[in-house]
């Protein structure tokens, strides 16, 4: 079966609604892969997601292209994860190299147990096209091409959209208006809004190239080398046989003479040899800053990814970030929306992701330091780190060709119930849920495929079972309205044991186990968003609710 052409693919334009339109929950605006992860996001959470775009086309050249797995967990949850995978390249190796020697080689996941690997390399077209494909297929969601949002007014409870088409213009209200529009987002012209930070004068040449070629699936970064001196090249294997090239080449370069082939081609001859053979695939000159709103929220507007904030691309942060903003919000506004939740757990949203993109703004400018030093002081630092590395570990830890993406722990979240008990500290209350080999249902499985975007309750059991009536306590949980799902973690031992009535998974290597820091038995509340939000050493059902009531921001005298 021949696979869809995605940079050519001409989405169905429908015209303006005949009728005033009934009040919509929820409208996304933006179908880049942030947009449509959210809008897949809330739709399989049960509420109806309007989406405009004013396109009709996917991305065109490969764009973002590095998906990390944080986000491929993501996505596993949204049931488009393991098609990502197939057509992706994995990597987890990464070398650096300075001037004509390598200086040091990385593995971002060393360790053995996990589903996913560090990192995939796949175009953007493809992301989009499979994303869009899932949300065309999703009956609570409706897309809608060509249809630019020209006016927003926000309202006491919900938001006035004006709408233009090619057949004319419409009006309709919603409850929310999410803003996934982009770097340049108009909706966040039309608040008023403006985004701060700081603006990068270098200028660097994107080259995707298609070539046969033997080079390992790792990412391979050079600072000043023979082929390209006084610069920076990047180098990444995507699916198809394209290569992707990144050539830094000062703020002084031209960027329309840059990108004409016959100013390309000497450049990847450079760096492959003379007689390569490579087709030039798209080529595009790009520049970069790393900015972000003041605030995210803004009455019933909310804005994630690229028109919330943005960083340099070194250290794939842009996309991942934005990914992991749907992720955050798309509970916590299904909860509120459906009168589960105080509207102030939206607030949290802010909360949670304003210091993440702080932090991503902050790795990523250092990145960019380290990589276009503007200062002889600096590009002497970084020649002596680089010259260093090869033989001293600690230099290692200053070489910084991009802090690669990885996802925010919320430790300071509000939604957090504080520690009682001492647990490992490699794993922080309000990090992200670490993955595990387990078997579930007689099958070889994974721990994270268990949290199925439900509040999580992970008992974890070693040496013995809990006493039937703590069993039907927990049995009892799972009828919370929010919607509790109760996991036991069974040690081998216990697993022929398995109580009736609720969730199990043998965890026969132990890896959750141990990853958990439960040798000695613990329970843990996991977040819909599989962060963990309070754990014990002991089964106490009162704190798991109290814990869950916190977790939604229903704490005393916030209740919704």
């Amino acid at each position: 079966m021949e696979e869809t052409n995605y940079q050519t693919l001409e989405l169905a334009y429908a015209p303006p609604p005949a009728q005033p339109e009934a009040r919509r929950p929820v409208v996304v605006v933006g179908a880049g892969p942030v947009g449509m992860t959210m809008a897949l996001d809330l739709a399989r959470r049960g509420l109806p997601v309007l989406v405009l775009d004013d396109d009709n086309k996917l991305s065109v050249g490969s764009r973002a292209i590095c998906f990390a797995k944080r986000t491929l967990d993501i996505w596993d949850r949204l049931d488009v994860g393991e098609r990502m995978l197939q057509k992706g390249v994995s990597w987890n190796v990464g070398r650096v190299f300075f001037k004509d020697e390598e200086v040091w080689r990385f593995d971002l996941l060393p360790e053995q147990g996990h589903r996913r690997p560090a990192f995939i390399n796949l175009q953007q077209y493809y992301c989009e096209g499979y994303l869009y494909e899932a949300a065309a297929a999703h009956p609570n969601i409706e897309l809608r091409w060509k249809h630019k949002v020209a006016k927003v007014e926000p309202l006491e409870a919900g938001v006035a959209v004006t709408v233009e088409t090619p057949d004319g213009s419409y009006a309709l209200t919603a409850d929310w208006l999410i803003a996934c529009d982009g770097a340049r987002s108009p909706v966040r012209k039309m608040l008023g809004q403006e985004s701060h930070g700081r603006i990068f004068r270098d200028r660097f040449l994107i080259a995707d190239i298609k070539m046969e070629a033997d080079f390992p699936t790792e990412r391979w970064f050079w600072f000043d080398p023979p082929f390209h001196p006084n610069q920076s090249v990047l180098l990444h294997s995507q699916p198809d046989n394209v290569w992707r090239i990144d050539f830094q080449l000062g703020w002084d370069a031209d960027p329309v003479e840059e990108v004409k082939p016959e100013n390309v081609t000497p450049r990847i001859q450079a760096l492959l040899g003379k007689d390569a053979k490579f087709e030039l695939e798209w080529v595009s000159i790009y520049t970069f800053a790393c900015e972000r709103m003041d605030a995210f929220r803004h009455g019933r507007v909310i804005f994630a990814g690229d028109s919330a904030h943005r960083v340099s691309p070194f250290g794939a942060r842009g996309a991942n970030s934005g990914v992991q903003d749907a992720d955050n919000l798309g509970w916590k506004l299904a909860l509120v929306q459906r009168g589960l939740a105080p509207e102030s757990l939206i607030d949290t949203y802010s909360h949670e992701r304003e210091p993440a993109a702080d932090e991503n703004i902050l790795n990523s400018s250092r990145s960019t330091d380290f990589i276009t030093p503007k200062s002889e002081i600096s590009l002497l630092f970084r020649n002596m780190t680089l010259q260093l590395a090869k033989e001293h570990p600690f230099a290692r830890t200053l070489v910084n060709s991009g802090r690669l993406s990885t996802p925010t722990f919320y430790t300071w979240s509000r939604l957090n119930t504080p520690d009682v008990y001492a647990f490992s500290k490699s794993l922080p209350l309000g990090a992200v849920a670490p993955d595990g080999p387990v078997t579930a249902n007689g099958e070889r499985g994974w721990w994270l495929a268990q949290l199925d975007g439900r509040f999580v309750v992970a008992v974890m059991c070693n040496t013995h079972l809990p006493t039937a009536r703590v069993l039907e306590d927990l049995q009892a949980l799972q009828d919370h309205p929010v919607g509790v799902k109760v996991v036991l973690v069974l040690s081998p031992a216990l697993a022929q044991r398995a109580p009736k009535g609720l969730a199990w998974v043998e965890d026969h290597e132990m890896v959750v186990t141990r990853r958990y820091d439960a040798l000695d038995s613990a329970c843990y509340l996991i977040r819909p968003d599989q962060h963990i939000a309070a754990r014990w050493r002991s089964i106490s059902v009162p704190a798991i609710a109290e814990a869950l009531n916190r977790a939604i921001d229903a704490t005393p005298g916030n209740a919704p």
